[in-house]
């Protein structure tokens, strides 16, 4: 790996500090200057210093209201600033310190003093940088323990009934691609805020139908339709469903390092339980109407039904994508979110032939 020399920002109205300062510190580290607060910001911005020295006195906008902005910007909010100043007082320093500076150097300059505190405030980000890439990389690890396991666990599902591994499949695939939709509508910008969290929602899709590893496999594998009381006792998946992963989502310790993982499972978990409900209200199990239901279930209601539709069953023929798209249509707003179908038909014409690039995957 190649060797590149930390950055660092000289923020000072007066071109004779400046030239100071690069006479102290050219020789080691890279070096970049401004002469007032406003340009100091674009080039925190452009060039992304390791350190910023920054003048106190300055006109228009002080060295306090400078750094101000830089804090406010969140890729330099844990930006080392070290303030220049001639003052000496106790009240200037404790308002530095208090905006986030890291040190004070005062007019005039000792060199070595300088280079001194300059060197300590690298090693101190150089170790922090450190540590923070490790905390990431750990994080990305359990991340990818988790989502392996998960899928593990909807495997399960497939392997108890013969119709659910391509269903599995297909319906993750509509219902990440709805999450990207709906991540730019403002309605949604919280449910979607980030690709990580869309990328939760993929995960959790196949979960969907975990409960049905508690249904018998008298009422699961009925080739027929089912009775009534049968039918009523398959409506019980959801419920079983979403035990399971709400007793996962409670044995997950509850700290910084486990948020992402309950925020995984309990997105499975409001997945499996209600994605048989209706906009209208009259679905199953629980009756819950419009924007009670979680907006996973939401999604995973639209992929789910399309995917039954167009997917052949021992009791039916597989309907074509324009009768499928025909009943989603005049379904929204009593079975579906208005909101999820119209993002579905931003793309449900590309759906023919990503079903027969799965089919052919799977023979």
């Amino acid at each position: 790996m190649l060797y590149t020399r930390p950055k660092i920002l000289v923020v000072d109205d007066t071109k004779t500090n400046i030239e100071v300062l690069e006479g102290i510190l050219s020789k080691d580290y890279d070096i970049f200057v401004a002469l007032n607060g406003k340009k100091a910001i674009e080039l925190v911005q452009k060039i992304k210093p390791d350190l910023v020295l920054l003048d106190v006195m300055m006109p228009e906008m002080d060295g306090y209201e400078t750094l101000r902005h830089i804090k406010k910007m969140k890729e330099s909010e844990d930006l080392p600033v070290i303030f220049l100043t001639a003052k000496s007082d106790s009240s200037s320093e404790e308002e530095g310190l208090s905006l986030g500076a890291v040190d004070y150097i005062t007019k005039p300059f000792s060199p070595k003093l300088v280079l001194l505190r300059v060197q300590n405030q690298l090693y101190f980000k150089k170790h922090r940088d450190s540590l923070n890439t490790q905390v990431v990389n750990k994080t990305q690890s359990l991340r990818q323990t988790l989502k392996v396991m998960l899928t593990s666990l909807a495997a399960l599902a497939e392997y108890r009934d013969n119709e659910t591994g391509g269903h599995i499949r297909r319906t993750q695939m509509i219902v990440q691609r709805l999450a990207e939709v709906l991540s730019k509508n403002p309605k949604f910008k919280e449910d979607f805020s980030s690709p990580e969290i869309i990328d939760f929602y993929a995960t959790a899709a196949p979960l969907h139908d975990i409960g049905k590893v508690g249904i018998q496999d008298d009422i699961l594998r009925k080739p027929d339709r089912l009775t009534d009381q049968e039918m009523a006792m398959m409506q019980k998946h959801t419920l079983l469903g979403y035990e399971v992963l709400q007793q996962t989502t409670a044995d997950l310790r509850d700290d910084d390092n486990m948020v992402d993982a309950r925020r995984m499972v309990q997105i499975a978990a409001n997945l499996a339980v209600a994605h048989h409900e209706r906009w209208d209200g009259s679905g199953y199990p629980k009756h819950l109407k419009g924007e009670e239901i979680p907006v996973s279930a939401r999604l995973m209601a639209v992929a789910d039904v399309y995917d039954a539709l167009v997917s052949p069953r021992i009791y039916k023929k597989a309907q074509s994508h324009e009768e499928a798209m025909s009943i989603i249509i005049k379904e929204k707003g009593s079975h579906f979110d208005p909101d999820v179908v119209d993002a579905f038909l931003t793309f449900a014409d590309e759906l023919p032939e990503m079903y027969m690039k799965f089919e052919s995957s799977e023979q």
